[in-house]
C-alpha cells in the first residue's frame, strides 16, 4: 500500500485542504505533503492524528478492498445507532430502511 497516496486519497475524498488538515492535526503542512508524497513514511500515531479529524479509523485507512467510502453526518449517525442495537431491532431496522427506500 502506498500510504501517501491513500492519505491523499482519503484527504481529498473528505474535502479537507493540507492547511486544514495540519490545524487540526496539529501536523505540519510540510510533513503532510511529505508523507503524501511519498517522501516519509507515517507512524501509526501520525496516521491516527492526520485521520481522526477526518473522522476516518485506522481500519478503514488500511482496507483496500474496495472504494472509499465517506460517510456524512446523516450516515455515522445511522451506522452508530444500528451498531448499537440488538439482532431483532436490527433486522427490524433493515427492513424499514429498505422500505422507506422504494417509496
Amino acid at each position: 500500500m502506498e500510504y501517501g497516496k491513500r492519505l491523499k486519497q482519503l484527504r481529498e475524498a473528505k474535502e479537507f485542504s493540507i492547511y486544514r488538515l495540519s490545524k487540526d492535526s496539529d501536523i505540519s503542512q510540510g510533513h503532510i505533503s511529505d508523507l503524501e508524497n511519498g517522501k516519509n513514511q507515517p507512524t501509526i500515531e501520525t496516521l491516527k492524528k492526520l485521520l481522526t479529524p477526518m473522522g476516518i479509523s485506522l481500519s478503514e485507512f488500511f482496507n483496500e478492498d474496495g472504494e472509499v467510502t465517506v460517510l456524512n453526518d446523516r450516515e455515522k449517525e445511522i451506522v452508530t445507532s444500528f451498531r448499537t442495537m440488538n439482532d431483532e431491532n436490527a433486522s427490524l431496522y433493515l427492513l424499514l430502511g429498505k422500505a422507506l427506500s422504494k417509496s
